[in-house]
């Protein structure tokens, strides 16, 4: 029986590569996402034609300020702006880490700006500015079925190890998860399963009308299911790779979320952009 005091095999003379011999480190992640400054290039620019963007963004930076202070939304309509106005209001705006697809009829595309929780919204209904933690109709077409969910009556085939237990759990879940009730996360990455099992969850939870990827280092992808307050929230490294599988049941995943912090910074970036501009 080996000593309790004996070094661990692997340790000490001989257990290391060869001096000089090149080592092969795991690729660091990259590309990172941080805020930098951008003033669009207004030179020789009348500003008076420009003022209905600048006052759609001074209304943006002021709504910010609510948010942070009181927790208040806001939705400001682009419709009065002309295209030279929009364009800059898309220069000043660019993009941030969060963007979304609500698929199905009348498709909206939402893209978070620079300014963390202000939203650009392309609708049909028309295309607005948001101030919130996230777009309203991320809430209001999440789990419309595109797909329906099938729950327990979803096809069993040979080969399933956890799938039933962990739709039942999901199922109880769903029903349970309002605001202010803790989030429930199922870690798929730690529990054994089969290829079986991820396609009756797949059937059981059914798929809802909304895509987020969030972009920092890699990406999240979170996707709406058709069962109320069920996500699928995977995490990709900076290669692509999955390294986190997790159903999450909650009103939102927090992962898309602009918090409070977010609204001070945004406000005061938006008056800093808005004194450069004038």
């Amino acid at each position: 029986m080996t000593s309790y005091f004996q070094p661990p095999s692997g340790f000490g003379p001989g257990s290391q590569p060869d001096e000089g011999e090149n080592l092969d480190y795991v690729r660091m992640p990259s590309g990172m996402r941080t805020y930098s400054l951008v003033v669009p290039e207004i030179e020789g620019t009348d500003l008076g034609t420009m003022a209905p963007a600048l006052d759609l963004l001074a209304r943006a930076a002021g709504a910010c300020g609510v948010a942070a202070a009181r927790g208040e939304w806001a939705s400001l309509p682009m419709t009065p702006l002309d295209a030279a106005n929009r364009k800059l209001l898309a220069e000043t705006c660019g993009e941030g880490e969060v963007s979304c697809l609500i698929a199905g009829a009348g498709e909206i595309r939402i893209q978070e700006s620079v300014f963390a929780g202000v939203w650009v919204v392309r609708s049909p209904e028309g295309d607005r500015i948001e101030v919130a933690p996230v777009a309203r109709d991320v809430l209001r077409f999440a789990h419309t079925p595109l797909r329906p969910a099938m729950g327990l009556s979803a096809p069993r085939s040979d080969g399933l190890v956890n799938g039933p237990a962990l739709v039942t759990e999901v199922l109880a879940k769903s029903a349970e998860a309002k605001p202010g009730v803790p989030v429930h996360v199922i870690n798929l990455s730690l529990l054994p399963h089969s290829p079986e099992d991820l396609d009756y969850l797949d059937q059981a939870m059914g798929e809802g009308r909304v895509r987020l990827l969030s972009r920092g280092y890699g990406n999240c992808r979170v996707s709406a299911t058709a069962l109320p307050n069920v996500w699928r929230v995977q995490f990709f490294n900076s290669m692509d790779t999955l390294i986190l599988d997790t159903i999450e049941i909650t009103p939102m995943p927090e992962v898309v979320m602009a918090a409070r912090e977010d609204f001070e910074d945004s406000a005061a970036r938006l008056i800093e952009v808005l004194e450069v501009l004038k």
